[in-house]
């Protein structure tokens, strides 16, 4: 059965990692920023009577921002489909809820922006150098608000800014008004890339999992199908032809049970023999072994000839001929089955159609190949009206031989006319190729 396989797509430990980083990357600037700002806040205005105010507000605004890290999280459970998990406030999954309505956030997480903004402006108010932490907060607002509002919130932001910055250099500057819309502008449009390319990546990803998916799915179909074509090939060259020579025999046995007794004892004793080895058949059947005559260990000649002498009866005659000498590395487990099986389902079909009285098994070794030939000199039939009929009008042996000696990657012939017999050729190579390696027990 073939083994489809897929370039492995970026999983979910992949895009978490990479969110991890940008995460820590968000949060590391936001509390440098803020760290910097106090530090400088206090070293210059130390005495000055609003200081407690602000360092409440900046420890408001930095638990707020770890808070907010636990609510991204639980926000994110209800994301938009599609997005990438971002963990954390920077996370470009949690926008929107699926209580809160398409693209709309939950109730929490407005209430902690609102409070997030609320105090960063308060900051700012008394203490403008606060005002570029701002920076990070733009991520906090695209990535928890529907666009048109996030941007509402980020020129808010930048605006705030801007007043803020003029306010500390207590003069009008160019730069200072041209600076914050333009980092504003840019970590839009950063985010906005990412966004779509996070988009972009789990929409591929999911495509992905689902041709996986699909394709493991036909490769089942595809083995279920192959295991019942094995399944009915076995049953048929095992336990039917068995069960059919059994009734065939208990059928004699009935005729001349009270005319020849001792000819009736001698059908019974043969029926129980093939029941016994139908048995064994079974259990290797079911355990997927070799047949049992190769279990034995006298190879395939030997079971060819073990096979033979068991299909002669007093009305028909099997011989089997070795020609050739077999290549030092020896015939594989699967075509020495597989060629068995192939006797086995030939004999079958003179026993149960021919009305053959002699048949005769011939193994021929060849430079490349290895040839069985089946012959037998019955009724014989008509080849040409064979390919037109499912199972053919010798019954279902032909079709199972066609079909193992294809999986071996070698050919099947069959000669015959009616009344001239028929001659049944297989011949496969001493070793398939990868792609024929079909396991045939």
């Amino acid at each position: 059965m073939p083994s489809w396989k897929l370039p492995s797509p970026q999983g979910p430990g992949t895009v978490g990692g990479e969110a991890r980083r940008l995460a820590f990357v968000i949060h590391l600037t936001f509390f440098l920023l803020l760290g910097s700002a106090l530090f400088r806040y206090v070293l210059r205005h130390h005495a000055q009577p609003q200081v407690p105010a602000v360092l409440a507000l900046a420890g408001a605004l930095a638990l707020l921002y770890v808070t907010g890290r636990r609510t991204a999280v639980t926000a994110a459970g209800a994301s938009v489909p599609g997005r990438a998990a971002v963990p954390g406030p920077v996370s470009l999954s949690s926008r929107g809820s699926s209580a809160a309505g398409p693209g709309r956030p939950p109730l929490t997480r407005l209430v902690w922006l609102g409070g997030l903004v609320g105090v960063w402006a308060a900051l700012v108010a008394l203490a403008p150098s606060f005002a570029w932490c701002a920076v990070p907060l733009f991520y906090t607002a695209l990535r928890t608000l529907p666009t048109p509002a996030a941007y509402t919130l980020v020129v808010f932001f930048t605006a705030f800014v801007v007043v803020a910055q003029l306010r500390l250099a207590d003069r009008f500057d160019l730069d200072l008004v041209i600076g914050p819309p333009s980092v504003a502008a840019l970590a839009a449009a950063v985010f906005t890339h990412m966004d779509r390319q996070a988009t972009r990546q789990a929409a591929l990803i999911r495509d992905l999992v689902r041709t996986r998916r699909e394709l493991a799915a036909t490769e089942r179909r595809e083995g279920t199908l192959a295991e019942r074509q094995r399944l009915a090939m076995e049953i048929h060259d095992t336990l039917a032809q068995s069960l059919s020579s059994q009734r065939m025999l208990l059928q004699a046995a009935d005729r001349t049970w009270e005319s020849e007794p001792a000819r009736a004892r001698e059908h019974l004793r043969t029926a129980g023999s093939i029941a016994e080895r139908s048995l064994a058949e079974a259990r290797r059947f079911v355990h997927d072994l070799a047949p049992a005559d190769l279990a034995e260990g006298g190879g395939l000649e030997a079971a060819l000839r073990g096979l033979a002498s068991r299909e002669t009866t007093a009305g028909r005659t099997v011989t089997c001929l070795v020609d050739g000498t077999p290549a030092p590395y020896g015939l594989p487990d699967r075509v020495q089955s597989a060629l068995l099986r192939i006797a086995q389902g030939a004999l079958a079909n003179v026993r149960e159609h021919s009305g053959a009285t002699r048949a005769a098994l011939t193994l021929t070794y060849l430079e490349d190949q290895v040839r069985l030939d089946i012959a037998d000199d019955g009724r014989g039939f008509d080849t040409a009206a064979l390919p037109g009929r499912a199972v053919g009008v010798r019954g279902h042996g032909l079709p199972a031989i066609r079909a193992r000696v294809g999986q071996l990657g070698g050919t099947l012939t069959v000669e015959s006319a009616p009344g001239d017999g028929t001659v049944v050729s297989a011949a496969v190579p001493h070793r398939p190729t990868a792609a024929q390696e079909v396991p045939t027990p």
